[in-house]
């Protein structure tokens, strides 16, 4: 601990002594203030905090939107918002700031404060976050002799000179809590040790100057560097990763607290991926194993991911981003990812007490079976965490008299040593299933369309011998370059046999592109993510005379991690032809002429005005590539989120009323042979009350017929217990330091709840016994009891929350085959749709 941080913790601890800040509950935990930090925890305003945080990016939602996700992160127990700052969004043209719409900074930050949210302001500048050039804005790499992320004049000028800005921009509006307001830490820097030894001497000196840099700009909160293992004193190391209780060795410094700040709640995905998941149940293991183990703070990356808008994704990331996250793409509770850890939060706040009060004790039974007591001698503090890593093997312990089942990869939490209130693998919350509905009013096309010109080297306005790079000519400002050359051949030059084809091998450096022969299409390559660069071979029809070959060649977002970031190129390396009668012929050297960006863009015809510019003529069924396609939509029915489905389509982007939903690639499949997103997010607020302008740019050719407007809802909400699960978290309470529940008998029970507007229509499943599956695909079992439908039809029906206990005296005893005496714990599964008193 620094000497400023030491003299504010000693006045701190004088503070606590006069304030009970160890209290049974946390109705209050905002308090702004002062803000320091122990081994145990940070520190604001005199109080000991366990901080659960969500990572919620301003930039990939809507404005409309923040209030709902900010307030349904605090629902969720959350009690503080992480975000990174992303500066090339800000700063897209040096000395050109843009802090309006969904890039208002401000705006988020007091939103968050609003909600009695702390926040955590992860400045970077370089930021990672699969954003395009990890968040550095792309003329950064014009500035001479600049290397980035290095001890180098010109980065470094640059860097403080934007850190310092928006360090001052919050402290002009008092954002920061020795302020009065919600940020209780900030970042410098991400990452760095991925490429430190890249940069040898100078990566040390640029952590330390980062860390310095970053203190001095405003040193009255701590400041953090992620997975920075040599980090300097004055800030703290942090973890990042899915199990940070087994993979961190512990902040830099015996006076630190334990932070993890990216606890991946699944895996972003890029185009080709399957799709990825993280289960509920292993979120709250690895926070259990975390906050046992003295940690005092959890940020799930994300808790909301949203939309990669436009341009913005890094390289190969798909438009949806971490969809998998507690709050999906659209913003709805994904459960039970989203409740299970909200019962987590509330029982690590019932157990804050001795947690942060109790002295540890550390028994481990084998290599896999952990018991962590927290307790002060002379009290009734007594707190447990039984933990069990096998992957595999139930475990049965013994602890203080009394057997505890512990099911594999689990931990279950005794706030007073003595009482299971929640086990991490037992799911006592609702679960649900999105449902893409399509829309009774959206999907009355009439589908227009324009074919973008292919140009010929002579159009061209810039020539060069070679073809050039990509990106140095594109500057950012689109995908797209033309590329060009025209060959004269006589019938010499041909293959002598014409059932034999010359061969066109274009070899690229990323990430895609689309050939044309004499105005022909040839076809579509492209490289992935793992390898940009890949080679493209095709047949080609030549005639005698001038030939043309044109190329258009795009990126699908820029890199966003790794050294030497600056260095990083894309486009036409070199083009042969092969199988001429004298062999290859090596076109590389031939004189290309080049054009950045393609003709509807300049003309926007994505927007009203400029879709005026052009002849559209009617279009359906299989297009043609680098084509252009427009219609007139009405506002979907209802408030639901909105979806369009590019399931039929292949490579290209979507505008609404001119707003830029980003990238989409359907013919790019994944290994399970599906692609990796169909459904594309429209946000109420880009829509009109009617007649909304949807523009479609295709480039490898598409069903123009198969796009389709959807609804989205998650309706459909499901319960599935066993009846040896803990009581549901919300009838426990801590007075006095004793655990104290509100029923005599408690028993867990199966809670269903809709949104706020809605109510219990349908009851779709319902059966007690052995019934298996998921939510939205429940199956009967061979046991059941005959009256668990009409009980949960009494209890829920036309309501918009019930409670059903898992209590045989209620629901009877199952009958059926031998399974009904062979296992001990029988299981409910209920699954019911909600809907509006008018069902939409």
């Amino acid at each position: 601990m620094d000497n400023i941080f030491r003299t504010r913790f000693i006045l701190l601890l004088i503070t606590t002594s006069l304030i009970s800040v160890y209290s049974d509950t946390d109705d209050n935990e905002y308090t702004p203030g002062p803000v320091t930090y122990n081994a145990r925890s940070i520190i604001v305003n005199g109080n000991p905090i366990l901080l659960f945080s969500g990572s919620i990016h301003y930039p990939r939602s809507t404005p409309e939107m923040w209030p709902h996700i900010i307030r349904m992160a605090k629902e969720g127990g959350l009690n503080t918002i992480e975000t990174y700052v992303f500066w090339n969004v800000h700063e897209p043209v040096e000395g050109q700031f843009n802090f309006t719409g969904n890039y208002d900074l401000v705006k988020f930050i007091k939103l968050i404060a609003e909600n009695n949210l702390y926040a955590i302001l992860r400045l970077g500048p370089f930021i990672q976050a699969e954003w395009n050039l990890g968040g550095l804005p792309f003329w950064l790499r014009d500035v001479p002799n600049i290397i980035f992320r290095s001890y180098n004049e010109p980065y470094m000028t640059h860097m403080k000179r934007y850190s310092e800005m928006i360090i001052n921009m919050m402290k002009k509006e008092k954002l920061f809590a020795p302020q009065g307001g919600p940020i209780i830490l900030a970042q410098i820097e991400n990452e760095y040790n991925h490429v430190q030894e890249s940069y040898r001497e100078k990566g040390i000196q640029y952590v330390k100057w980062a860390a310095d840099m970053a203190t001095g700009l405003y040193p009255d909160v701590p400041w953090i560097m992620c997975k920075q293992k040599d980090a300097p004193a004055n800030v703290i190391s942090t973890c990042n990763g899915r199990h940070c209780a087994d993979t961190f060795g512990g902040p830099n410094g015996p006076n630190k607290p334990s932070l993890w700040t990216e606890n991946w709640t699944a895996q972003y995905r890029v185009f080709g991926d399957p799709p990825s998941q993280r289960a509920a149940e292993d979120i709250a293991f690895s926070v259990a194993r975390f906050f046992m183990n003295n940690g005092s703070m959890t940020n799930y990356y994300m808790y909301h991911g949203g939309t990669n808008f436009g341009r913005t994704s890094s390289s190969f990331v798909t438009t949806r981003y971490y969809d998998e996250a507690p709050l999906d793409e659209f913003g709805l509770i994904r459960e039970p990812k989203w409740s299970h850890l909200r019962d987590l939060h509330t029982t690590l706040r019932l157990v804050k007490q001795p947690f942060l009060l109790g002295t540890q004790k550390v028994k481990n039974i084998n290599k896999f079976v952990q018991i962590i007591t927290y307790e002060k001698p002379e009290s009734n503090i007594c707190l447990a965490f039984l933990s069990n890593r096998h992957k595999k093997i139930h475990r049965t312990i013994d602890f203080k008299g009394k057997s505890y089942f512990l099911p594999r990869r689990s931990v279950a939490i005794l706030p007073d040593c003595k009482t299971v209130v929640y086990n991490t693998e037992l799911i006592v919350s609702q679960h649900n299933s999105r449902s893409f509905v399509l829309s009774k009013k959206a999907n009355k096309f009439k589908w227009e369309s324009y074919r973008e010109p292919i140009p010929i080297a002579k159009d061209l306005p810039v020539m060069s011998k070679t073809p050039l790079e990509l990106t140095s000519m594109t500057k950012d400002t689109t995908d797209y370059m033309w590329y060009s050359t025209s060959l004269h051949l006589d019938s010499d030059d041909l293959p002598m046999r014409p059932d034999i084809l010359p061969v066109i091998q274009i070899q690229s450096l990323g990430d895609a592109l689309l050939a044309f022969v004499n105005g022909e299409y040839i076809g579509f390559g492209h490289g992935s993510f793992i390898e940009k660069s890949f080679s493209f071979s095709k047949p080609v029809s030549l005639k005698t005379g001038v030939n043309h070959i044109s190329i258009l060649a795009m990126t699908v977002g820029l890199p966003n991690s790794g050294a030497y970031m600056e260095k990083r190129f894309s486009g036409i390396r070199a083009v042969i032809l092969q199988g001429m009668s004298s062999g290859s012929l090596d076109l590389t050297l031939n004189q290309w002429g080049h054009k950045v960006g393609i003709e509807g863009e300049s003309l926007q015809l994505y927007t009203e005005e400029g879709s005026k510019k052009v002849k559209w003529n009617p279009a359906s069924g299989p297009g043609t590539p680098i084509t252009w396609y427009k219609t007139n939509f009405a506002t979907p029915e209802g408030n639901n989120p909105v979806a369009i489905k590019m399931e039929r389509m292949g490579k290209g982007v979507v505008w609404v009323n001119g707003n830029n939903l980003g990238r989409y690639w359907e013919n790019y499949r994944s290994p399970l042979g599906a692609p990796s997103q169909t459904e594309y997010h429209i946000p109420r607020s880009f829509l009109k009350p009617k007649n909304n302008l949807l523009v479609v740019y295709e480039e490898s050719g598409g069903t123009i017929d198969g796009v389709v407007i959807n609804t989205v809802n998650r309706d459909i909400i499901c319960s599935f217990m066993y009846e040896d699960y803990p009581p549901n978290i919300d009838i426990w309470k801590m007075e006095g330091g004793v655990l104290k529940t509100t029923l005599e008998s408690p028993k867990p029970e199966a809670q269903l709840t809709c949104d706020p507007d809605k109510f219990i229509k349908e009851i779709q499943f319902a059966s007690f016994g052995n019934p298996w599956g998921s939510c939205g695909t429940y199956i009967q079992g061979t046991c059941q009891s005959p009256n668990a439908k009409q009980v949960v039809k009494k209890a829920c029906l036309g309501k918009n929350s019930c409670r059903i206990p898992l209590d045989r005296a209620i629901l009877g005893d199952p009958s059926g085959d031998k399974s009904c005496s062979q296992d001990k714990f029988k299981r409910l599964a209920i699954q019911v749709r909600c809907a509006k008193k008018k069902d939409e």
